[in-house]
């Protein structure tokens, strides 16, 4: 086969001994800017055409040619080039044989096949399977600008990889430090509550009883001061009931001492009796002791869930499920009011739907939001289920 070239070519190279069954090899290390271009082609003379008509494209460049298939791989193995140009048909070899092996060794690295024929449905075929492009010996003219292109690609792929690595690996550590930030707050809850609960709900307890002896102590004609003490101590009382209650909602007892299926029952009465709307709890879940992380971010879900009821459903009705399923623990919450839209959803605004969102994610879970207006919502919270721990 004859080779056209854009300009006549210069004599072909051979080797020392004259003969034309080899080329010499560079050195696998390339200097530094120079391509490294690795070729699989059986005739030598072919090879030097390709040589001269990347040399007089301007592209500096370092070559080695392969004949054989574990030729081919060990080249990829050891030193993969930043091209590979590969012949069509080979004696022992052939070019789908090499792209099939170039794209699980190098798969980013560009494919272009330099060959003598080449039908188009067999060049539609390598391009379906991952070659860069094809160009023809006898058009070697567009060889240059099809490598050019091909190492633009490339360029322009790795450069797109490296943003969307940097962009996991910022998603990863945001993650990350929403998850600490999670588990501080909920380690300050707990501490608050415990405070609250223990210091302040026993100096008034204290109080309380201080002043029932001050009671006891005062004369009949002390009616004045004994009305005043009862006062008091009323409003003790009350006192009492609001730092228990502050000491619940920070971080309730129950979670931690019954289980999460108690606490969700527990929260969906005081819901109920806070607000006046009817809220039913259906489970079908054994009352059990899961991991703390688990636990807590499936209760605080579900209070985002009764909360947002409170602020936007005007409902009248709430109904609660809790099953498990295929692994999981599955929440379902339906209520009969306006119904959440998906601008509601998308909302980026919406920050306690996405604090839900990223809670169910930190525990590996999903969270789904459905609505119509004027049909309620229904809210479906799936997480897998730890190791339980009773």
């Amino acid at each position: 086969m004859t080779l056209s070239l854009p300009s006549p070519p210069s004599p072909p190279l051979l080797s020392p001994s004259g003969q034309g069954d080899a080329l010499p090899h560079p050195p696998a290390i390339a200097r530094q800017g120079e391509l490294r271009v690795l070729l699989v082609e059986d005739n030598r003379s072919h090879a030097e055409v390709v040589e001269q008509v990347l040399r007089e494209g301007g592209i500096r460049f370092s070559i080695e040619r392969v004949e054989t298939g574990p030729a081919f791989r060990e080249k990829l193995e050891l030193h993969p080039p930043d091209l590979i140009l590969s012949d069509y048909a080979l004696p022992s070899f052939d070019g789908l044989a090499a792209l099939t092996i170039a794209k699980d060794k190098t798969p980013d690295v560009p494919f272009i096949f330099v060959t003598g024929t080449m039908g188009e449905e067999v060049a539609i075929e390598t391009l379906k399977k991952g070659a860069t492009d094809y160009v023809l010996k006898t058009r070697l003219a567009r060889l240059v600008p099809s490598v050019q292109r091909a190492l633009r690609e490339a360029a322009e792929r790795r450069e797109r990889q490296r943003a969307e690595e940097q962009l996991r690996r910022s998603h990863e550590q945001l993650r990350a430090l929403t998850s600490y930030l999670q588990y501080v707050r909920e380690e300050e809850r707990t501490r608050i509550a415990r405070e609250v609960h223990d210091e302040l709900g026993q100096s008034l307890t204290g109080l309380k009883m201080d002043l029932a002896w001050i009671a006891g102590q005062l004369a009949k004609n002390g009616r004045t001061l004994l009305q005043k003490v009862k006062t008091m101590s009323s409003d003790i009382d009350a006192t009492i009931q609001t730092v228990r209650r502050i000491a619940t909602e920070l971080r309730p007892g129950i979670l931690d001492n019954l289980g999460l299926v108690a606490a969700i029952e527990w929260q969906a009465n005081e819901f109920q009796t806070r607000t006046g709307i009817t809220c039913t709890v259906a489970s079908t879940v054994t009352d059990t002791l899961w991991d703390e992380d688990f636990s807590t971010a499936f209760f605080r879900i579900f209070q985002e869930t009764l909360t947002n009821i409170i602020r936007h459903a005007n409902a009248t009705r709430v109904e609660v499920e809790l099953s498990e399923q295929d692994g999981c623990l599955i929440l379902i919450v339906k209520d009969n009011g306006r119904g959440i839209t998906e601008a509601d959803v998308a909302n980026t605004r919406s920050i306690g739907l996405i604090g839900m969102r990223e809670r169910a994610a930190l525990v590996g879970g999903e969270i789904n939001f459905q609505g119509a207006p004027g049909h309620g919502t229904i809210v479906t919270v799936r997480i897998p289920l730890p190791v339980r721990r009773d």
